[in-house]
């Protein structure tokens, strides 16, 4: 594949995947309002022919007939109206177009694998084509031939004799004129603009590339009026080189290159002699500025990656010890300055990874109607923080997880019947509730419901059945109960559904969210709903760490993990039952462990009176760290292991990734949530 071909089918994923969720949004809202309006169906439309259009210049057959057969069912809907169905078939025509998303989604995700489309779509556009029929009005002009001739007009009977031609040359060397063109005719079609065009093939045969390069893109308008609104559309329009506009004149049709043969001749790019270059001539057009562009993910990572480098650098340059006894009040104050840029620098690289979680909040909303209808229940999803903004790297990741977390509500958190959610004095319809909001470096999402809760008797019998228990029943708390439901193949739904019940459950949630260094939490109160709760970092390339030291080596320890800090005895410490130190804090009893008998590290203080103590958390965890002495506080660019470092089982060691000081020593960042794992293994 070259790379014309290659950054084409970029784009075409691109803009394609944004149209199926701009559509799948739209039919949600569609379908609670109980119907389309004027400007759904005016959506639905221009975004089926942008569709078929790229698809089928991409020659992907079975996306290009199924985006056909909506847009002639929309065609027809837009002339008739929504009042020509009754609500039988409008919840029939939503159930279509939802399972014609699912269709196309599928047909993207195959592209997106390199995989083959399925080329026998005859079904699907047949059920397409039935509920057509059904719906249409019993005339001859309304057969789905008619309407596909209607929907997509043959213009190779057009001629070009309009009083107003308007003529079009793209950027020199700019590619794919016949997808421009097309693009161009889609544009003025938005308008409501009547005109004739050619070549008229533009959207289905590549060839005419070198046509409209040499001889432009002809447009063909009844009247000076169309034609103005058809150059203000030119005006801001991107790679528009030149353009001019031609009165009427005897023989216009050869002046302006067009010969009574298919194929126009060679034509100069200057007015042809008798015409009239009317308002914008051949001077280049002026553009409005692009407030939006896409950028490859993984041209921002290398950018991430180049400005930690340049933060790193930065930091060792002005901290090296050459300087520290040199008085060099204008390097001091350049370094300052130089300080501030950088800063600026990384804010602004981070803020290009930034994107909403709205993009994944608004996927629920599809969950949440499937399996209203599949299990029958009424339940409304409520959304609230979706502008919440965090790293798109991380966004990706949460999709799964929160999906099923919402599954899990849905299915077996929700009650299964009206009658028991009245009996239990609540309403009858069903709420869930997701939520995004930011505190600090972190970002909080929450699914809660208001359904039956978590037995949490169930829990720890069925815990106990499977040997998950590591202690006596009666000395599990509730909190150590519901974290029981993380555990690896746990599931207190007995029989298999099609949406759980398979032994895949919230230990999957837990793992892909530890794995961006994020924590999961359940709390539920019996009779009244659950909450899952994720704390996540904003960015995985930047952390706010507490640098701590233990003997001659530096460590540094996520702040989010951190509760708090404080000295301790050795008369506060107590071993329990198998001989393991624990100690008291803020009344409860927590574990103990000594990171320098972790790594086995020679250096390092073993008096507690000499150390520190850190009380730390993640996920169901929370226990005492014993450190010699705390740094301070510091943001650090994380930098990951090499792969080959995945051998040694390190992640698994309670070792998360490293970080580069400003004196160009290396700080291993430490993952709280496995040390504790690590050291329960060793002792």
């Amino acid at each position: 594949m070259d790379n014309t071909t290659d950054s084409l089918l970029e784009t075409f994923l691109f803009e394609t995947n944004s149209l199926l969720e701009q559509l799948d949004e739209r039919l949600i809202n569609a379908e609670k309002a109980g119907s389309f309006t004027e400007d759904d169906v005016n959506e639905i439309f221009r975004s089926m022919h942008t569709i078929k259009g790229s698809s089928a210049m991409l020659e992907y057959q079975s996306l290009t007939e199924v985006a056909h057969h909506i847009e002639d069912l929309f065609f027809y809907i837009r002339e008739n109206g929504m009042d020509t169905l009754d609500e039988e078939q409008k919840s029939e025509l939503f159930d279509l177009m939802f399972k014609s998303m699912d269709r196309l989604g599928e047909d993207i995700t195959r592209v997106e694998n390199n995989q083959p489309l399925d080329a026998d779509i005859t079904d699907f556009t047949n059920e397409i084509n039935s509920f057509l029929k059904r719906i249409q009005k019993k005339d001859a002009d309304s057969s789905p031939a008619a309407l596909s001739k209607a929907a997509s007009p043959d213009v190779s009977s057009f001629k070009m004799d309009a009083p107003y031609l308007l003529r079009v040359f793209f950027e020199p060397d700019c590619g794919m004129e016949n997808l421009r063109s097309f693009m161009l005719v889609t544009a003025l079609e938005d308008k409501d603009l009547t005109f004739q065009f050619f070549p008229e093939d533009v959207e289905t045969n590549s060839s005419t590339v070198g046509t409209i390069a040499e001889n432009g893109f002809l447009l063909g308008f009844s009247s000076e009026k169309d034609a103005q609104s058809a150059i203000r559309v030119l005006k801001s329009t991107s790679n528009i080189h030149t353009y001019e506009l031609i009165s009427n004149q005897s023989n216009m049709q050869e002046e302006a290159g067009i010969p009574e043969t298919a194929v126009p001749g060679k034509t100069n790019h200057t007015p042809p002699a008798g015409s009239t270059l009317l308002a914008g001539g051949s001077a280049p057009a002026s553009h409005t500025k692009q407030s939006l562009i896409s950028v490859n993910l993984s041209k921002l990572d290398k950018l991430m990656a180049v400005v930690g480098e340049i933060v790193i650098t930065e930091s060792m340059v002005i901290a090296s010890p050459d300087l520290q006894n040199v008085k060099l009040d204008n390097f001091l104050k350049s370094a300052r300055q130089l300080r501030k840029l950088t800063d600026d620098l990384q804010d602004i690289a981070m803020s290009l990874r930034i994107v909403p979680v709205s993009s994944v909040f608004q996927k629920m909303n599809r969950i949440v109607r499937d399996m209203k209808k599949t299990l029958n229940k009424d339940v409304r999803l409520t959304i609230i923080g979706e502008d919440t903004e965090v790293d798109k790297t991380i966004v990706d990741s949460i999709s799964d997880p929160i999906m099923h977390i919402v599954r899990n509500s849905m299915d077996h958190g929700i009650e299964d019947t009206v009658e028991e959610r009245l009996e239990a004095g609540k309403e009858a319809q069903a709420e869930i509730i997701l939520s995004a909001k930011h505190t600090g470096s972190e970002v909080i999402i929450s699914v809660e419901d208001d359904g039956k809760g978590m037995d949490t008797d169930a829990i720890l019998a069925k815990a106990s059945r499977n040997g998950l228990l590591t202690k006596p029943v009666e000395e599990y708390s509730k909190k150590e109960i519901l974290s029981l439901l993380m555990l690896p193949g746990f599931s207190t739904n007995s029989e298999v559904t099609e949406f759980s019940g398979r032994g895949v459950g919230l230990d999957v949630v837990r793992k892909n969210v530890e794995a961006i260094g994020g924590v999961v939490s359940i709390t539920s109160e019996e009779g009244k709903g659950s909450k899952t709760t994720l704390k996540l970092p904003l960015t995985l390339a930047i952390v706010d760490g507490m640098e701590i030291s233990i003997g001659g080596n530096i460590f540094t320890i996520p702040i989010a993990n951190i509760r708090q800090s404080f000295k301790a005895t050795n008369e506060d410490i107590i071993l329990d039952a198998s001989g393991h130190e624990i100690i008291k804090c803020m009344d409860e009893f927590f574990p103990i462990v000594r990171i320098r008998d972790l790594f086995h590290m020679e250096e390092g203080f073993t008096d507690i009176d000499d150390g520190i103590m850190m009380w730390v958390e993640a996920s169901d965890k929370s226990y005492c760290i014993f450190v010699d002495q705390l740094i301070g506080e510091q943001q650090v660019v994380v930098k990951p292991f090499p792969p080959y470092l995945n051998n040694f089982n390190i992640k698994h060691s309670g070792i998360s990734g490293c970080t580069v000081l400003g004196d160009g020593n290396i700080s291993i960042i430490l993952d709280i949530g496995s040390i504790y794992t690590a050291a329960q293994e060793i002792f």
